[in-house]
C-alpha cells in the first residue's frame, strides 16, 4: 500500500502513517550513507576536500530528514565516515 492509499484508507491511523514515513526516511538515509561511503572508498580521483564535503552534505541531508537528531547522526554515522576517510586518505 502506497502513501496515497494509506491516506485514503480509514483503517490506517495517523500514527501508522507517521511510522511508515519515518521508516521510508530511515531507508533513504541508509541508502544515501551507503552511496556516500561507496563514492569515498571507490572514486580514485576524489580529493580529501571533496570527500569531506560529501560527508558534510550527507549530515546536512540527514538533519533535514531528521531535525534535532544530530547526536544520533554523530553516534551512528560520523564514526563510520571518519574511519573511512582515515583509511582512504591515510589520515591520523
Amino acid at each position: 500500500m502506497n502513501g496515497r492509499q494509506q491516506a485514503l484508507d480509514p483503517k490506517v491511523s495517523p500514527d501508522q502513517d507517521e511510522r511508515s514515513a519515518e521508516a521510508r526516511n530511515i531507508r533513504r538515509l541508509q541508502l544515501m550513507i551507503g552511496m556516500v561511503m561507496s563514492v569515498i572508498s571507490q572514486d580514485p580521483n576524489l580529493t580529501v576536500e571533496e570527500a569531506s564535503e560529501l560527508a558534510a552534505g550527507a549530515k546536512r541531508a540527514a538533519l533535514a530528514m531528521f531535525p534535532d537528531k544530530e547526536l544520533a547522526f554523530d553516534l551512528l554515522y560520523k564514526p563510520r565516515l571518519q574511519r573511512l576517510m582515515r583509511e582512504r586518505f591515510h589520515l591520523q
